[in-house]
């Protein structure tokens, strides 16, 4: 598996995983029925690349997420963690926001503060 793609849905966020260049993006709404059951697939992913992985970046660009999306990001924020500690291998976030979307980027900085990866703040325009 070298590249992992979940399409957009009106609840679901667009993933993208290139597992060659350690590329992750997540973009969208992420507010599905089940969290735990829509990001797993994405964790195996994850757990697959951590056997061998690369200098990592992830790229966040959610218009809107619920509880237990942010749960699930958590669990992938610590997960991307691991990788870091035990490959000694760079992880870097991009956290993005649309402009005067406060709500967005206190979310972005609530995450940076959980765990010990650096995040960058990206404005962006809104669409």
């Amino acid at each position: 598996m070298e590249k992992y793609t979940i399409k957009a849905t009106s609840n679901t966020p667009t993933i993208e995983f290139d597992l060659e260049k350690g590329e992750l993006s997540i973009s969208g709404r992420s507010i599905p029925e089940n969290s735990v059951e829509f990001y797993n697939p994405l964790f195996s992913a994850i757990d697959l690349y951590s056997k061998n992985p690369k200098s990592t970046t992830l790229n966040i660009q959610l218009e809107y997420f619920n509880s237990s999306s942010s749960a699930c990001l958590l669990s992938l924020f610590k997960r991307l963690e691991k990788i870091k500690k035990a490959a000694d291998r760079p992880v870097l976030i991009n956290w993005l926001y649309e402009e005067n979307d406060e709500d967005i980027l206190n979310a972005g900085k609530n995450f940076e503060g959980m765990v010990d990866l650096p995040f960058t703040m990206i404005q962006v325009s809104e669409n």
